[in-house]
């Protein structure tokens, strides 16, 4: 699924403290690599919470995480109560969820994927597709700017030949400490869909990492989703049973 080996990755990572602007910025392929390494490690685990604002109104949802390698996530929504139980899981190119209320595990169809997660402006295809951003699409470093004293890496991703993918294009945002800052969605018409914006950076695990990450639709102004990382550790142990359907419907 990646196109640089997770050894390639930690060895990109040796040679940018040395030589920074040399490891990332002649690369976008190893800039991408690079962010998605620093999101989720090895591993990771992290409390969140979601705000979403549509016109009717704001819901405020609490949840867990947990990540392993590139394609494994699993997320369990903790609060409100109406909302407490509710799980999506995702083991390699399948994606389940699980409804408390009906005691009913579902695995998502391809045609699913691109469906609102939980009412928010995030998709089902954005919880899995992670490194897949790297494999699917051809990538091209379209200019390095300055912010708030780093350098900020602009890549434009195109979707390969014969790739089933949602979005006629992608412009991701790197900074040069790998902190993932943004990320615009085009349709296949060059048309802006929607975009992420990461609102606040800090160290959290021991890394720079974007703790409050926002996504906004071009179709509804007003509304978003905001979701905020209040705590999250990485390159931890898990009991091998974590991400598997049994643990989804009944969590140990």
């Amino acid at each position: 699924m990646k196109i640089i080996s997770r050894r390639n990755t930690l060895k990109l990572g040796a040679a940018a403290l040395l030589f920074p602007s040399v490891a990332l910025a002649q690369d976008p392929v190893a800039i991408l690599d690079a962010a998605f390494d620093n999101w989720r490690a090895t591993s990771s685990h992290a409390v969140m919470e979601m705000t979403i604002r549509t016109a009717t109104g704001i819901r405020n949802l609490e949840m867990e995480s947990w990540t392993l390698g590139d394609d494994k996530a699993l997320v369990r929504f903790t609060a409100p109560a109406r909302d407490a139980g509710n799980a999506t899981l995702q083991d390699g190119n399948r994606t389940y969820v699980f409804n408390p209320r009906l005691n009913q595990v579902i695995q998502l169809p391809a045609s699913a994927m691109s469906q609102s997660w939980m009412g928010s402006d995030f998709s089902y295809d954005d919880l899995a597709k992670s490194e897949s951003v790297v494999s699917d699409y051809t990538h091209t470093l379209l200019q390095t700017r300055s912010s708030g004293g780093h350098k900020v890496y602009v890549i434009q991703s195109i979707p390969k030949r014969g790739v089933p993918v949602v979005w006629g294009s992608l412009v991701v945002s790197v900074r040069d400490d790998y902190v993932l800052m943004g990320q615009d969605f085009y349709d296949q018409n060059g048309q802006l869909v929607r975009s992420m914006v990461a609102d606040r950076v800090t160290t959290l695990g021991g890394r720079p990492y974007p703790v409050q990450l926002t996504m906004s639709s071009v179709a509804t102004p007003g509304q978003w989703t905001k979701i905020v990382t209040k705590s999250a550790e990485f390159d931890v142990s898990f009991p091998t049973y974590l991400f598997t359907r049994s643990n989804l419907q009944n969590p140990r």
